[in-house]
């Protein structure tokens, strides 16, 4: 009865499709769509959420799914378990408890030649880039099983996939694109970012660097990122469909004031709060130091968006050495970076602030970077190295991931927050995951600044400490209902310029 009424539920969400699908409602509905891309931040994580909480929306039973995900933006899951911080949010526009289930295969890029596998939530080794072509058995298997046991739990599969479907160089073991989607026989639409240039080049090629059987799973294109009057670009997309056969199901407009969890970069500073002050002497400057390796970057996003804050992502001395506070944020590789960070001449310029007692604030890797020494066998297997010798700590690493979603206080404010990491340091209660000495701030827990109450509590006390006469915006929306906001203007942008009935056809009727 409840599987009936869940198809029923399902049939009657898409009632004005067109044209007329057999649901079979007897049986189980397991349908799916994959959302490819033209190539790397094309926007498929963007239509994924969109999706994910326009078809909620109308009471379908959906969830997202990333059969392989590379990415150092990563988040821990209420069971313990890592995944992509993009399928995180996801879940969550989606209405769905977030899991492995949504993200079973994660790569986390240590070096330009080899990446960490967390495999179902879990670490599982590592992936050297001579093996990824050939040694990728096991993690189709995973996928595709984690796969059908999700879509045996929803009525809709909204499936992402990786960079572009059209490298032809990895088809022979790929199953998180065309390999993916002819495994499970999905409907396929193609995003192409126009704010790139060259969009329709993109989504031609694409088409036409696919062999037959994977070109007959395209069904859909999508323009993505447009300003201007689409009555321009229409001749175009009429020519594309004519050459390929490929229908378009809409053009999603430049929305101005969106942003969501970014997968591959720091891309924080294209973020601005609205209702900033107009006095420079009222702004706070927060300069983010760009790790070759930085990993979790989304920590810098709910202080991108408070009023009043200039937040630079930047490797510029000067930049650093001037602002109010200078974070040094995540790494996946603390030893690497931690040397970069010499070679650059910006260690130089943290040992100046923390002589100046200029605001600084380390997180995870960062935070070790701080320390005395650093003991790592693991992550870098360098031994003993000298950290900055900032704060009277030293690292360990272990072999054992720690993965939590700790929580605490800060002069009497709530604060939660998540780790991952394999290196240790001690803390004590000065500050939540880690400590405070006079200017200098350490935490292990990622995720702090998404509590509005402490987020805002501490920018006082980095402004008394630093001579700014920023305050916060007392009438500013929370971080929570701000990103709320931004996914449903996605959600409706979608409904409103793509065919989302003629798209949930397509995942019934694959053919």
């Amino acid at each position: 009865m409840e599987q009936e009424s869940r198809s029923q539920a399902f049939a009657f969400a898409i009632s004005s499709a067109s044209p007329p699908l057999d649901l079979h409602l007897h049986s189980p509905i397991m349908a799916g769509m994959l959302i490819a891309g033209t190539s790397s931040d094309a926007g498929k994580s963007m239509v994924v959420t969109g999706l994910c909480r326009a078809f909620s929306l109308r009471g379908i039973r959906v969830a997202p799914f990333k059969a392989q995900n590379m990415s150092n933006n990563s988040m821990v899951c209420r069971d313990g378990a890592e995944i992509g911080r993009a399928q995180y949010l996801q879940a969550q526009a989606a209405g769905v408890e977030p899991s492995s289930l949504h993200n079973p295969v994660l790569l986390k890029p240590g070096s330009d030649r080899q990446a960490f596998i967390v495999l179902r939530g879990r670490p599982a080794g590592q992936l050297w880039a001579g093996e990824y072509a050939t040694g990728r058995s096991l993690l189709a298997q995973t996928a595709f099983e984690t796969y059908e046991e999700l879509a045996g739990t929803v009525d809709l599969v909204v499936c992402e996939g990786a960079g572009s479907p059209a490298e032809i160089n990895l088809r022979a073991g790929d199953y998180v694109n065309m390999g993916l989607a002819r495994k499970f026989d999905l409907p396929v639409a193609v995003v192409g970012d126009i704010d790139r240039g060259g969009i329709l080049a993109s989504l031609y090629g694409t088409w036409a660097l696919l062999d037959t059987h994977d070109r007959a799973l395209i069904q859909a294109f999508i323009i993505n990122k447009f300003r201007g009057d689409v009555s321009v670009l229409t001749p175009g997309l009429d020519s594309i469909s004519e050459l390929t056969g490929v229908p378009f199901l809409g053009v999603v407009p430049w929305l101005e004031d969106l942003w969501l969890d970014s997968e591959d970069s720091l891309t924080i500073d294209r973020w601005r709060a609205k209702g900033s002050h107009e006095d420079p002497a009222r702004r706070l400057s927060v300069a983010v130091v760009r790790f070759p390796r930085a990993s979790n970057a989304t920590d810098m996003d709910a202080l991108a968006s408070e009023a009043g804050i200039d937040l630079r992502v930047t490797a510029d001395i000067d930049v650093c050495r001037e602002a109010d506070l200078l974070v040094l944020p995540g790494t996946r590789a603390t030893v690497a970076d931690l040397q970069w960070l010499r070679d650059s001449g910006l260690a130089d310029v943290v040992i100046d602030r923390a002589r100046r007692c200029r605001p600084i604030l380390g997180i995870c890797g960062g935070y070790q970077m701080l320390a005395a020494f650093i003991h790592d066998t693991i992550e870098s297997r360098s031994g003993r190295v000298d950290g900055l010798a900032l704060i009277d700590r030293e690292v360990a690493f272990h072999e054992q991931k720690v993965l939590g979603r700790p929580s605490g206080t800060w002069q009497g404010h709530a604060v939660d927050g998540y780790e991952i990491h394999h290196g240790v340091i001690a803390g004590d209660e000065t500050f939540p995951g880690g400590c405070m000495q006079d200017a200098i701030w350490g935490t292990m827990w990622h995720g702090i600044f998404e509590n509005d109450e402490f987020r805002r509590a501490w920018l006082s006390t980095i402004a008394q400490q630093s001579g700014s006469a920023w305050q916060p915006d007392p009438h500013s929306i929370t971080y929570r209902q701000r990103r709320e906001a931004m996914i449903d203007l996605l959600a409706q942008a979608l409904e409103r310029d793509l065919d989302l009935d003629r798209l949930l056809g397509m995942a019934l009727d694959p053919s």
